[in-house]
Parts: C-alpha cells; structure tokens; sequence
C-alpha cells in the first residue's frame, strides 16, 4: 500500500478534516486515537439481557440433557405410570408445548445472535483501524529510521574521506 494511500486511510479513520495536515501531525492524531470499543452490555434492556441469557441456556448441554430428561419422563409417565394419561400416545398436548417453546425460543435466539453479530462487527473494525495504525506508526518508524542511517552514512563517510586526506597529507 503505497504512502499515499496509507496517509489518506488515516485521515479516515481519525476524522482528519485538515487536508494541509503534515505526516508528523497525522501520526501524532493517531497515537492519541483510541480504537478500543468496550462492551457495552450493562446498558441493555431488559428484555435483551433476557433473551441473551435464553440463548446462552438454550445452546448449553444442561439444556439439552434436562430436555431429554423431561420429554423421557413425560413420555414414561404418560405409557406406563398414568392410570388415566393425561396425555395419551401421540403426545398431542407435548407436540403443542414444544412448537410454544420453539416458536418463543427461536426469535429471542435470533435476536442475541444479531447483537452478538453487531459487537463482533465493531469488534473487528475495531481490530483493523489499530492494525492499520500500527502499521502506518511502524512505517514512519522505518522512515526516520532510513533518514537517521543515511545521514550517518553521510557522516561516516565524510570522516573516511577525512581520514584519507590526512594519511595522504601525513
């Protein structure tokens, strides 16, 4: 990515209104931008942290293990157990409570994974502007670094040129 490009990006992502902004300027701007973006979970509604907990539940192996447990036993209780079933075989009462279960669960799933899904969004846009910070910091870096060693190849030099002249004055 060429100079150019990386200064106008940079420009971008601080909100650099200044087009006559020197690079030494720019890159001061971006060492005082911050990029992180905190969580902001303990701003939510209610019914937000609700359905985040719902989901958390409903994706966990208590869950999965307890409802094998309860459909089991329903069904057990109702065979064997009943006298008079409740519910007798085909279950229609259980077929009802599952479809009310999964037609509640669903969307509130739905709805912690969309928040989720966002977070992870600012996350990771958040990830590439310190990337792309950090890389234009470390390329100004390699750029005074290429200007300190060419002046001190200069100096070198002019001192080799001096010792040269005195050993043949000498």
């Amino acid at each position: 990515m060429s100079r150019k490009l990386k200064t106008a990006l940079a420009k971008k992502i601080i909100k650099v209104t200044d087009e006559n902004i020197d690079d030494e300027q720019l890159i001061h701007a971006l060492l005082e931008e911050d990029f992180f973006i905190a969580d902001r979970d303990e701003n939510l509604p209610f019914g937000d942290k609700a359905a985040d907990s719902l989901a958390k539940f409903a994706g966990s192996w208590l869950f999965i293990i307890s409802f094998c447990i309860f459909l089991i036993g329903w069904i057990v209780l109702n065979l064997y157990f009943l006298s008079a079933p409740f519910d007798p075989y085909p279950f229609i009462l259980l077929n009802l409570i599952l479809s009310c279960i999964a037609s509640v669960q669903a969307p509130l799933i739905m709805m912690s994974q969309n928040r989720q899904e966002e977070k992870d969004r600012r996350r990771s846009e958040s990830d590439y502007k310190t990337g792309l910070k950090t890389e234009i910091i470390i390329e100004d870096i390699h750029y005074k670094l290429d200007k300190i060693i060419a002046v001190q190849q200069q100096q070198i030099d002019k001192a080799e040129k001096c010792v040269t002249h005195i050993e043949k004055e000498g």
